[in-house]
Order: C-alpha cells, then sequence, then structure tokens
C-alpha cells in the first residue's frame, strides 16, 4: 500500500510541458528539474505513513473496501494527506530550523530556505489536486479545517518560541497540541475514513481522536529524548535545540531546583546556533533524571486508554468489524510506538 500512494503522490506532481507550450531554455529546464526532485524528495524518504494508514483502516471498517469506487476515493485522500504531511514538514523544519528529516538532512539544509518554501507550496497545492480526485462529499471541507486547526496549534508552538515564552502551563501545551497534532493524526483520519465510505462520522471520534493524538504528540516528545536515533528518524533531543515546549519540559521546570531553571532558562533564551551544547547535554540528562519522562509516558497512557475505549464503542456496530479490529489495533501502535 505504501508503494501505490507514493507513485499516486508522485503523479499529481507537476509534470513536463506539453507539446503545445513553448520550449524552455536548458538553463530553465536544469532548474526546474530540481524543483522535480525537491517535490518527490520527502514522500520518496519514506516515513511510516501512519495518518494514510488510519484513514484506510478507517474506510474499510466503514465497508469502502466493499465497494471498488468508494475505495478508490478513499486511495486518493490517503494520497492527499500524505501530500499534506510533507508539505507541512517541509515547513516546520524550516520553522524550527531543524537539521534532520527522517534520517537525512532537512530539505532547507539541502537546497536553502526559499527553495524549500516553494517546494512546500507547491506540494500544498498537489493536495488540493488529490482531495479534488477522491470527489468525497465533506473531503474539501475536512482538509480545510485540519489545515486551519493545525496552522492554529502550529502558531501557538511558534509564537511560545518565538516571544520567548516559558511561563506556560501543562494545559496550554495540552491545547496546542490537540490543534497542532490530534486532529490531523487521528480525528481527521477517522472522519475521511468513513466520508469516503459515504458513512456520516460517528460523533465520538473527536474525543477518542483528541485523546489519542494527544498521546502520539507526547510519545514522540518521550522518544525524542530517550529514543533510538536510529529508529526515530529526527534528531534525539532536537526539542531542546529548538526550545520546545512539551509537558516533560514544564514538568520538569515547576520541580526543578532553582539553579537548575535558572541554566534551563538561560539556554533557552538564545537561538540555536548560540546555545552551549556541553549545557544542553546536562539539561538533556536532567529531564531523564527527574521523573518527568516518567510523569509524561504515564500521562500519554491513560489518554490512549481513554481513547482506545471511545473508539471501539464507535466503531461497535460498523459494517465491517475484522477491518473495525485492525483500526484498533493499529491506533494502539500510534499511541504507543517505540520509534
Amino acid at each position: 500500500m505504501r508503494s501505490e500512494l507514493l507513485d499516486r503522490v508522485l503523479s499529481l506532481l507537476p509534470r513536463r510541458r506539453g507539446p503545445l507550450e513553448p520550449p524552455l531554455s536548458e538553463r530553465c529546464a536544469q532548474d526546474l528539474a530540481l524543483l522535480g526532485e525537491m517535490l518527490g524528495d520527502y514522500p520518496r524518504r519514506g516515513g511510516k505513513g501512519l495518518r494514510s494508514e488510519l484513514l484506510l483502516a478507517s474506510a474499510r471498517a466503514h465497508g469502502a473496501g466493499r465497494d471498488p469506487a468508494r475505495w478508490e476515493a478513499a486511495l486518493w485522500l490517503a494520497a492527499g494527506l500524505e501530500l499534506f504531511q510533507n508539505w507541512v514538514l517541509i515547513h516546520d523544519d524550516i520553522e524550527d530550523d531543524s537539521e534532520e528529516r527522517r534520517g537525512r538532512p532537512a530539505l532547507h539544509r539541502l537546497h536553502g530556505v526559499p527553495l524549500a518554501i516553494n517546494a512546500g507550496d507547491a506540494l500544498h497545492a498537489s493536495m488540493w489536486a488529490a482531495v479534488h480526485r477522491a470527489g468525497v462529499p465533506g473531503g474539501m471541507e475536512a482538509f480545510l479545517e485540519m489545515v486551519w486547526r493545525t496552522a492554529e496549534g502550529q502558531h501557538l508552538d511558534l509564537a511560545w518560541v518565538e516571544h520567548r515564552r516559558w511561563d506556560l502551563t501543562e494545559a496550554d501545551y495540552l491545547e496546542m497540541v490537540r490543534l497542532k497534532t490530534a486532529r490531523y493524526t487521528v480525528v481527521v483520519p477517522l472522519h475521511l475514513g468513513a466520508l469516503a465510505a459515504g458513512v456520516t462520522p460517528d460523533g465520538r471520534f473527536l474525543a477518542a481522536g483528541l485523546r489519542l493524538g494527544t498521546a502520539f504528540q507526547i510519545r514522540d516528545d518521550v522518544l525524542n529524548l530517550s529514543g533510538d536515533a536510529a529508529k526515530y528518524g529526527k534528531e534525539i533531543g532536537g526539542d531542546l535545540w529548538e526550545g520546545k515546549r512539551t509537558l516533560i519540559v514544564l514538568h520538569w521546570l515547576a520541580h526543578a531546583p532553582q539553579d537548575q531553571q535558572a541554566t534551563f532558562l538561560d539556554q533557552m533564551r538564545r537561538d540555536r546556533a548560540d546555545k552551549d551544547a556541553g549545557a544542553i547535554a546536562e539539561i538533556h540528562r536532567w529531564l531523564l533524571e527527574g521523573g518527568s519522562v516518567d510523569y509524561a509516558q504515564a500521562y500519554a497512557d491513560a489518554q490512549a486508554a481513554e481513547g482506545l475505549e471511545l473508539l471501539a464503542g464507535a466503531l461497535a456496530d460498523a459494517p465491517d468489524q475484522a477491518a473495525a479490529r485492525e483500526l484498533l489495533n493499529t491506533v494502539r501502535e500510534l499511541a504507543t510506538r517505540e520509534a
């Protein structure tokens, strides 16, 4: 399925000019060939495809797998979700000044910020082409809601970094995560799968998805500090270098000794290039040893359990119960993943 979705994604990227269009100069042709390479870069790097997998599992549970036309529509929506993920990641890596993505240098590290922004914009347009190709009633509206809510969450995340805000509560972090991550990671894929099958999404998907998506993000925060770099695909400790507000850090700040708090806040006032590697390594150790990682993981486990219970109830009468069980297993793995 990953190969089929990649083929669909790549089929929506800009193609060579048609025979009736004026030919390009050799210089322009070469430069546009680079754009084509950049557009396919993140999609070809792979990734786990968790969100598109969840969408397709939802579509099967709601009966789309028994109808070739509806399954075809689900596949196009899944391709659209993959395109969304990739253009957002290109922009996110720039906004966070990230070094790596999926084990390789981030796109802006390879080609510069202006070209990477432009590539992300082009993938954004291709996302709408996939949604249009799907032709699912309600699909366009679901994607619009997803883009808006993700942008709101990203704004909160970026604004806190830009304004050096650390007077935040755990509730602030959780609200940001529900907007930025939980909706497009779980809520919207569940909704889109039902819509592709021609079914009205169950009202419990929202509450279930917010809890499961929150568990997913907190687990990602945990892995950023304690994961296996070879499996994680991103820079271990990158959240500290980027000054990310996480449940782990906010809990630790509320309980850490004043001298450690002072060291932490001094480093977080600095841009990435001005941070001290030794101090960041020491802060990393404090976070691992201070109990806040375990606290965050326990919170994530509780959110995952609540979300799974709600989702199981929402799927109790789904047309394809075998697929519904597969869907529950998918989200369980999503919220408790090891990398």
